[in-house]
C-alpha cells in the first residue's frame, strides 16, 4: 500500500480482486474524491465485489480479463489518468480452498482450472484431446517440471483407460509417474501450474496488461506487481527494466536524451514477504513484489 497509493484523490485499478483483500487497504487510504475500479474474471469474484460496491460509491466491479484493461476501464468512464494499478498474480485462494473449481490436487474436484468457468476448455477437455508432444511442452515450459516426457506419456496412457474428469485422478497419474519428489512439494504441484497457466493463458495476460499499463499511468502513477513463480516475475521484471531503459538506438541519430529515456523508473529492490508473514501465512512464500513509477 505504500508502495502503491501515492494520491488520496487519484484513481486506482485492482486488476485482479479476488476476494477484495487489496481493494479494502487501498480504499482505506482514500479520500471522498478517490476512485478504484476491481477487475476480475471469476464471476464469483465479481459478485463479491458488486455486493461490496453497494457499501461504497468510489468503488466499482467489472467482469473480464486484466489483459483487457484499457477496453474495461473505457465501460465505466476511465481512459487514462491512473494513480496506481495493482496486479497480484495466479491463483486466488478461494479458488484454491474451492474443491469444486479443480485448482487443488490435495482435495477431489472436477479437473477444471479455468479462472472463468462460462468460457474456454476445462482442463479435462484439453488433457482428453491434446498430444504427448503438447502436455509435455506445456509442462516443461509452464511448470518447469524435469519430468514432463515421463508425466506426459502417463497421462495419454491412463486417458485410454479412462477419462481424466479429477483432479485426484490426475494427481495419482503424476505421483506414480516421477521417480522422486521435491521435499515439501507434492509431485503434481508442477503440473498443476503449468495446466492452470495453459488454461487461462495467463502470461499472454500478463504481457498484454503490462504493455497497456504507461499508457494508462499518469505521470508518478505506480505499477505495483506481486509474482508468485519465476516464470511471472520474469516477465514483470523485463517488462520493468526494458521500460526503464528506454529506446535503443544506434549513437549519432539526431534526437535527444530526453526523446530517449524510459517511460517508467523501477523503484527499490524486489521485496520478499518477511519469516513472520510466511508463518502467518504459509502462501506468500515465494511471492516478489516490484514497484515502478510512470514518467512524464
Amino acid at each position: 500500500m505504500r508502495a502503491l497509493v501515492v494520491d488520496s484523490n487519484g484513481t486506482y485499478v485492482d486488476a485482479t480482486f479476488g476476494r477484495g483483500g487489496h481493494s479494502r487497504a487501498i480504499l482505506t487510504r482514500l479520500s471522498d474524491a478517490g476512485r478504484l475500479i476491481a477487475i476480475d474474471r471469476d464471476p464469483e469474484a465479481v459478485a463479491a465485489g458488486r455486493a461490496f460496491a453497494a457499501a461504497d460509491r468510489r468503488f466499482c466491479a467489472v467482469r473480464g480479463r486484466f489483459g483487457e484493461i484499457t477496453d474495461l476501464l473505457a465501460q465505466v468512464g476511465v481512459r487514462g489518468g491512473l494513480s496506481g494499478i495493482l496486479l497480484d498474480l495466479g491463483v486466488s485462494s478461494p479458488q484454491l480452498d474451492t474443491a469444486g473449481r479443480g485448482f487443488s490436487f490435495a482435495v477431489e474436484g472436477p479437473l477444471d482450472l479455468r479462472m472463468d468457468p462460462e468460457q474456454g476448455e476445462s482442463a479435462a477437455q484439453w488433457l482428453a484431446h491434446a498430444s504427448e508432444d503438447e502436455i509435455a511442452t506445456i509442462l516443461r515450459d509452464y511448470g518447469e517440471e524435469r519430468f514432463a516426457r515421463r508425466i506426459a506419456r502417463s497421462i495419454v496412457s491412463a486417458r485410454c483407460k479412462e477419462p481424466l474428469a479429477t483432479t485426484t485422478q490426475l494427481a495419482g497419474v503424476v505421483a506414480r509417474s516421477v521417480p522422486t519428489r521435491e521435499p515439501g512439494k507434492h509431485p503434481a504441484t508442477r503440473t498443476f501450474q503449468a495446466l492452470r497457466i495453459r488454461i487461462n493463458e495467463e502470461l499472454d495476460e500478463i504481457q498484454r496488461c503490462l504493455r497497456q499499463s504507461c499508457d494508462l499511468l499518469a505521470t508518478t502513477g505506480r505499477l505495483v506487481v506481486i509474482s508468485f513463480h519465476s516464470l511471472e516475475d520474469r516477465i514483470v521484471k523485463r517488462f520493468m527494466r526494458r521500460e526503464s531503459d528506454g529506446l535503443a538506438l544506434p549513437k549519432g541519430l539526431p534526437v535527444t536524451s530526453a526523446e530517449l529515456h524510459g517511460r517508467l523508473r523501477v523503484l527499490g529492490k524486489p521485496l520478499r514477504p518477511s519469516a513472520a508473514e510466511i508463518q502467518a501465512n504459509p502462501r506468500a512464500r515465494s511471492a516478489v513484489l516490484r514497484v515502478a513509477e510512470r514518467l512524464p
